[in-house]
């Protein structure tokens, strides 16, 4: 199986960039140390951040699932994610590739770091998957 990889476009580095700002600014003390932004299909921009908490809290990428709900954007095109303190762009965990893939099967996802980051469909990051 060959993997499909994209060159980040403008859009793409929006995302990035929006992702980033709610790292720096909305990221405090451990209970919220990753931020996600995705573009939804209508061209909106929906961020996040984790609610960390020791029984497992969600992540980013879960939390804006229901937030781009509440804003009525229920089909994602492109998602990232970024850490907070400067850790650039982090891809998402299994149990966010899971979820994700079973929300939006055609969704794309940003990963890679600094000058390598590249969208890839989030089926290439859950193989073998029953989708």
């Amino acid at each position: 199986m060959t993997t499909q990889t994209h060159r980040i476009d403008h859009v793409d580095h929006a995302l990035i960039q929006a992702a980033a700002h709610v790292a720096r600014t909305r990221c405090r003390g451990d209970n919220h140390t990753m931020a996600a932004a995705a573009r939804a299909r209508d061209g909106r921009i929906v961020t996040a951040v984790n609610a960390y908490h020791f029984t497992g809290g969600p992540c980013a990428e879960l939390v804006l699932i229901g937030a781009a709900a509440t804003q009525g954007a229920y089909e994602l095109d492109t998602i990232v994610a970024v850490g907070d303190r400067g850790r650039g762009v982090v891809p998402p965990c299994g149990r966010c590739r899971q979820v994700l893939l079973d929300y939006f099967p055609a969704l794309e996802v940003i990963v890679g770091k600094d000058d390598r980051v590249r969208t890839v469909p989030i089926t290439d990051l859950l193989p073998g998957s029953h989708i």
